[in-house]
């Protein structure tokens, strides 16, 4: 097989209720062009759609020549497009002050002195404790659902992995939790005086992040409303990457859309007179697109063309759907 059997364009006439789109792969492949691509796509379709970067190294504001750094705003001069860079220091200073309040609350329901600041800074130097801030920030905007269609520019396809994975980690840890302080809830009322009943905001607390832990596994893993497209270029590295990670992403459920191929030079533009150096990228790459339709077959989506200049700016973006959304 060397031609694409359903194309994005088909991908998305097939599944019209996909909402959450998300775009990973090695760092340095293209999924923040390929994310701003499905966007502004997608605001032309008549969609009010959200461009959202979950990497904690933004490269939204760069590529759109815009700031949307903190907030949403209206990009590539498309009313329905909007973008958003996560303010990573402002996500983790309001999940630290949550943690505060938590641990607080705890302490006060055990009856212990000491204070919160010496939990907090154990609990918030897990080197995971970033992904678990942006994870919360990026559900949180799902379950606002103030657009039709979103669309995710992750972080390196290692790091996706484990944000995305989050919603299953988590649930795992709630249900442990949750038996753990019912138990302990139910020892001290046993051991009581009295036998008011108190209140336990942490027991509270653990049953609604375990309402939203499963609303947001149901949502990452419904094939309906959501797929992952994992972007590659035509080079050995990166191809390997995502086929390593596609089988996780599988074992997880979270729904693999397909593949694009970004960077592929058009031979009709290699004339015989070109340098050795282009001859033998062009030869390199015709090894490993041999390759991707041997691993990925009929997954692959779109292959894009190695532009002549940086993808940047609305009107750059507006070639790539082009060709992101043959018809």
């Amino acid at each position: 097989m060397d031609e694409i059997t359903v194309s994005m364009t088909q991908y998305m006439k097939d599944h019209p209720e996909l909402k959450y789109i998300f775009f990973g792969g090695k760092g340095g492949v293209g999924k923040t062009v390929m994310a701003g691509a499905a966007a502004l796509w997608a605001a032309k379709e008549g969609r009010k759609t959200l461009l959202a970067s979950t990497n904690p190294v933004h490269s939204l504001s760069n590529m759109l020549e815009q700031d949307v750094f903190g907030k949403p705003a209206t990009v590539c001069d498309e009313a329905n497009c909007y973008a958003f860079e996560i303010d990573t220091k402002d996500t983790i200073d309001r999940s630290k002050q949550e943690i505060r309040e938590k641990i607080n609350w705890f302490l006060k329901f055990a009856d212990i002195t000491t204070k919160a600041d010496e939990f907090i800074e154990s609990a918030t130097m897990n080197p995971a404790f970033e992904e678990s801030a942006m994870f919360e920030n990026m559900t949180e905007l799902m379950f606002k659902d103030e657009y039709d269609f979103y669309v995710f520019d992750t972080a390196p396809t290692a790091n996706a992995r484990r944000l995305l994975g989050m919603s299953k980690v988590y649930s795992l840890w709630v249900e442990k939790m949750l038996k753990s302080r019912t138990e302990a809830r139910s020892l001290r009322e046993v051991l009581s005086f009295t036998k008011k009943k108190e209140e336990d905001p942490l027991l509270d607390y653990l049953l609604g992040f375990k309402d939203r832990m499963a609303k947001a596994q149901s949502l990452l893993t419904d094939d309906r409303l959501t797929a992952f497209f994992f972007v590659t270029l035509p080079e050995s590295l990166p191809i390997a990457v995502i086929t390593r990670f596609i089988n996780w992403f599988h074992d997880f459920g979270i729904p693999v859309g397909g593949v694009v191929v970004n960077g592929l030079i058009q031979k009709d533009q290699v004339g015989d007179d070109a340098v050795a150096f282009v001859r033998n990228r062009v030869r390199m790459q015709d090894e490993h697109m041999q390759e991707i339709w041997k691993i990925f077959g009929d997954r692959v989506r779109s292959i894009v063309p190695l532009f002549e200049t940086e993808i940047k700016g609305g009107k750059m973006l507006g070639r790539l759907v082009e060709h992101l959304f043959v018809a």
